[in-house]
């Protein structure tokens, strides 16, 4: 993929921006950290040359000055709440989120559970932060929150919670997901921190929607679709443009509650920090766009995926929603349709060549297609593997890597002595065969060695793929879409 976004400027310009942000304060700031931290994806897909954990190598330019704060909400404790991509509670994440910030050398300070009121499973989880050393500290809800600005910042309401000790200059609020009242904990410190004289600041960490580009502009309706199932807007921000005179974009949960925010500043800190929510954020990514056209490129290629993610959702479960209008919206309003990716249109005509079969395609570094097809030894997506690999090693597609003789003792294992009625390999088998073979064969070695490029390419389809392929092609960095098909359309209960 053509680079479009300069990593190393990014990191450079990013810590610095912070650097700044924290002398502008009494040498505090808590800054709320949106997204994900370690594996962000969606920005390495739409600004082609950011990598997956630009986020946390910034902050380890910054971690001898910065600590970290994780908050989660005492309800979700209680109601066990699932993170979808890892598929564990909340409570559970916080505690992979601590031994990730450890390991990664970040200081991690203390955990905030808040809308607390001593739910069983919270204070369950609360001793097992103690048992582990982790300091645990209380925010309750507030009534009226958060219109009833007043209350809010009083000893009724924000002077009720526990105050957070913290020993550094940046603290880092962050949270396993949405919702978690990361931006409530931010303020509450800053009424804390003003009760006893210090003057802390405040400021929001978000990549997308990137500010200094235009509403309409790829990468920004790249975000829209990425949000669609909670329905966020971008919009232009009406008091950054009230008052600079400069458009600047932001999003609508923001821009609605800014005025609430910048309320309870006042009263605070006697004056506002800031003009508008675009003021409060610090992102500096649009800044390192290097090559716009690859960034717009990429863009519109993930609404597409976002598309296909959100139809086969819709297939799996059963269940109409309203953001698959929402994104045909905005590929319309990106110009684009479902065959703007390559790799669509050579999966779909593959499965007609051969007369139905499922069929995958890969777009490989260089722009080449590569497919493979449902086969009586191979699944789809393993064919499609091993082919876009033997293109890249410049081998004969119709060599064999893995004979069929080293193929049959695994289908047997599977259907025999495991209970599969799928004889054919699925690409973790493959891949395994294959590097059994690669002791004895150089092609088979010189093979596996290019599955590295296969990060960062494109891949489509035919049929909903088993959850066992999906993850090897997550793993290989692999973008997967699918049409919202079975391989069994007649089949009613559908084992992915």
């Amino acid at each position: 993929m053509k680079l479009g976004f300069d990593n190393q400027k990014y990191l450079n310009m990013q810590s610095e921006h912070i650097r700044k942000r924290i002398a502008k304060f009494d040498n505090k700031l808590y800054l709320e950290f949106g997204g994900k931290l370690f594996d962000d994806y969606h920005a390495s897909r739409v600004l082609p040359g950011f990598e997956p954990d630009s986020k946390l190598q910034m902050l380890l330019q910054l971690k001898d000055q910065a600590e970290i704060i994780i908050v989660i909400s005492a309800e979700d404790i209680e109601n066990s709440k699932i993170r979808g991509d890892h598929g564990i509670t909340y409570d559970l994440d916080v505690l992979r989120l601590i031994d990730a910030f450890h390991e990664a050398g970040l200081f991690v300070g203390s955990v905030c559970l808040t809308k607390y009121a001593s739910q069983p499973q919270a204070e369950l989880f609360r001793k097992k932060l103690n048992d582990i050393g982790i300091r645990s500290y209380r925010h309750y809800k507030i009534s009226g929150y958060p219109s009833d600005v007043a209350r809010i910042v009083s000893d009724e309401g924000y002077g009720k919670n526990d105050y957070i000790e913290t020993e550094r200059p940046l603290v880092v609020v962050t949270a396993p997901g949405p919702g978690s009242g990361k931006m409530a904990t931010c303020l509450s410190q800053l009424y804390h921190e003003y009760k006893r004289g210090v003057k802390a600041g405040y400021a929001k960490f978000e990549t997308f929607p990137i500010w200094n580009l235009p509403l309409k502009h790829p990468v920004n309706l790249a975000y829209e679709a990425a949000t669609a199932d909670l329905n966020d807007v971008n919009m232009i921000d009406p008091f950054h443009l009230d008052a600079y005179d400069k458009k600047a974009v932001n999003y609508n949960r923001d821009i609605e509650i800014f005025p609430v925010v910048k309320s309870m500043m006042e009263l605070i800190a006697g004056e506002s920090m800031y003009k508008s929510p675009t003021d409060m954020g610090v992102n500096m990514a649009g800044n390192c766009i290097v090559d716009d056209d690859a960034c717009c490129v990429a863009s519109r290629a993930e609404i597409i995926r976002r598309y296909y993610k959100c139809l086969c959702s819709q297939k799996i479960n059963g269940v109409s929603k309203e953001d698959r209008y929402k994104l045909e919206l905005l590929m319309n309003q990106a110009g684009i349709h479902i065959d703007y990716r390559k790799v669509v249109g050579a999966a779909i005509e593959r499965q007609r060549e051969t007369g139905g079969r499922p069929a995958v395609a890969i777009e490989l570094p260089d722009g080449r297609v590569v497919t493979g097809r449902t086969g009586d030894l191979l699944g789809a997506a393993s064919s499609a593997l091993l082919n876009a690999i033997k293109a890249l090693a410049k081998i004969d597609q119709e060599l064999d890597l893995v004979s069929a003789a080293s193929i049959a003792p695994i289908q047997i294992l599977k259907t025999k002595y495991m209970g599969s009625r799928n004889p054919r390999l699925h690409s973790d088998e493959i891949l395994i065969a294959l590097s059994t073979s690669a002791a004895d064969s150089e092609l088979a070695a010189k093979a596996l060695k290019q599955l590295e490029k296969l990060n960062g390419c494109d891949a489509h389809s035919t049929v909903i793929l088993s959850s066992v392929d999906e993850e090897v092609f997550q793993r290989l960095g692999i973008s997967l879409t699918c049409e919202p098909k079975y391989e069994e359309e007649s089949r009613i209960y559908h084992k992915k």
